[in-house]
């Protein structure tokens, strides 16, 4: 019984740490060389937890955004893919979408701003975790950071495929899981770029 005062400590120090570790996406295509992944409810409560030593950055396109929602609990916008208003998807019926030259720059002129290092945890957040999370943060590799996470229910999350109007992005996901996001975005963190693309 002497044991029980340090068994009760060891309990209520483990049940007090937030549990950070989503599984690891079964498809190669999602994985990251760093191999940390969040879904958005654990992404909510690391930034809620961590503040200002998190950066969180929303790599969706900016005009996606302002149809889909936004949270103000990330600190930044920057887009891993622009569209390019020029250019038809040959793949689909809809413009096309670039990578972004200025991706892994501006993520880490985000953590220089902030006064924050490579060994900052980086959160990358897009529209359902899957065809951009996990490429915009192999876009990070070679930059010499220690902990870059995906979320991998994304802003929206998994579709639903058998709903009445047809599949509806209403599983898991920010916006599905209870937390802050509206329609209204802050100008000080949404991605602006030069007209003309």
């Amino acid at each position: 019984m002497r044991f029980a005062p340090l068994a009760a400590l060891a309990a209520a120090i483990l049940l007090a740490a937030p549990v950070i570790a989503a599984p690891e996406p079964e498809d190669p295509k999602m994985q990251t060389a760093w191999g940390l992944y969040l879904t958005a409810r654990e992404a909510y409560e690391m930034k809620m937890a961590e503040g200002d030593g998190v950066l969180f950055v929303d790599v969706r396109e900016p005009v996606e955004i302002m149809f889909t929602g936004f949270t103000d609990v990330v600190d930044v916008n920057l887009p891993y893919l622009l569209v390019n208003p020029a250019k038809w998807n040959p793949e689909k019926p809809v413009l096309a979408m670039e990578r972004n030259p200025d991706f892994a720059a501006g993520v880490m002129a985000a953590l220089a701003a902030r006064g924050l290092g490579p060994e900052t945890p980086v959160i990358l957040m897009c529209r359902s975790g899957g065809t951009r999370g996990a490429p915009s943060a192999r876009a990070l590799e070679g930059q010499g950071l220690a902990k870059v996470y995906v979320v991998v229910d994304g802003f929206e999350g998994a579709a639903v495929k058998d709903h009445p109007n047809g599949p509806w992005r209403l599983r898991n996901g920010w916006k599905n899981s209870g937390l802050p996001w509206g329609y209204s975005l802050n100008p000080d963190k949404i991605h602006l770029r030069a007209a003309g693309f």
